[in-house]
């Protein structure tokens, strides 16, 4: 699939309106100084000893924050996978949902983009050299500095195909940094994975952006099960700009008019403000305002593996 693609000017890649998050330094210490302290949160599980995963019938499975295990199309495809006790200082409030020796082979992995908590090469290099990894341009250097050769970079709309699987890239309303030196010199974004007529995508980190949402419903249609963020935007005030909260996410679901919403994003990592519970309450509440049919909602329990 082709089409106008990312906009990179000498300072770095820019969303699809031309913007990026003006947050610096400043605002962040501003943060850091008023954050709020929230009561500890058990995040629902399922135990899962990934028998199911094995199976070749396709389906969902909800390791924990923007990891998905997807059987589809006959092959393991893992999202932003993410199997470390920790990110940077950040501990996981949740275990993965299904350990990593309990998988089966993987066959292809999606990064989303370079932050830390969407790359994990601790992660990565424990799935090792044998999968295809497809990541957006200029993150793949990253991963073949770990020993990780069979990458494959993406610019918006481009498309690549393995086996009957199609993965294409689509823009995301975020940015990207791992040091400060290389803010936004990589691209970010989401992906949708296609085999036969069924597609899902996953939205990798992005805020709220009608025009974007809109133009992927335009190029992409119809999609079946859309996972999409809803934790990490407390205060709305710094995060807004960068991450999408649960309104929000159901107004995006709208406008691509995908079939399913699958909440992700949530409940494994204390990243920002708001109660590590209360994405899941918002969501469904504000679900239950728009009336629409609950059969279509799946706020998943990490470890939680719903059929396709």
């Amino acid at each position: 699939m082709r089409g106008r693609g990312s906009l990179r000017s000498p300072r770095g890649y820019t969303n699809l309106d031309g913007t990026t998050p003006d947050k610096g330094l400043g605002d962040l210490l501003r943060w850091q100084l008023n954050r709020k302290r929230t009561s500890p949160y058990v995040t629902p599980m399922r135990e899962n000893d990934g028998a199911a995963l094995h199976d070749a019938s396709p389906s969902m499975t909800w390791i924990g924050h923007a990891t998905f295990a997807l059987r589809f199309g006959g092959k393991m495809i893992v999202t932003d996978p993410i199997w470390s006790e920790r990110v940077g200082p950040r501990r996981r409030n949740a275990p993965p949902g299904v350990a990593l020796a309990k998988m089966p082979a993987i066959d292809i992995v999606t990064v989303s983009h370079s932050h830390y908590d969407h790359l994990d090469l601790p992660t990565l290099r424990r799935i090792g050299p044998d999968a295809l990894y497809v990541v957006p341009k200029d993150v793949g250097e990253i991963l073949r500095s770990a020993g990780l050769p069979r990458v494959v970079e993406l610019d918006w709309w481009e498309t690549h195909e393995h086996e009957g699987v199609r993965i294409t890239l689509v823009p995301a309303q975020h940015w990207s940094m791992r040091v400060p030196w290389d803010r936004n010199k990589r691209l970010w974004g989401g992906f949708v994975i296609e085999h036969e007529e069924k597609r899902a995508y996953h939205a990798g980190d992005t805020a709220f952006s009608e025009t974007m949402f809109q133009e992927i419903s335009k190029r992409i249609e119809p999609i079946d099960w859309a996972m999409i963020p809803i934790g990490a935007y407390d205060p709305v005030w710094f995060m807004g700009s960068q991450h999408i909260g649960p309104e929000d996410a159901v107004r995006a679901f709208e406008i691509l008019g995908a079939r399913h919403f699958c909440a992700m994003h949530w409940g494994t990592f204390k990243l920002t403000d708001e109660p590590l519970g209360e994405p899941p309450q918002r969501v469904r509440a504000f679900w239950k305002e728009r009336e629409l049919d609950a059969s279509r909602l799946h706020v998943l329990d990490i470890g939680e593996t719903m059929p396709l």
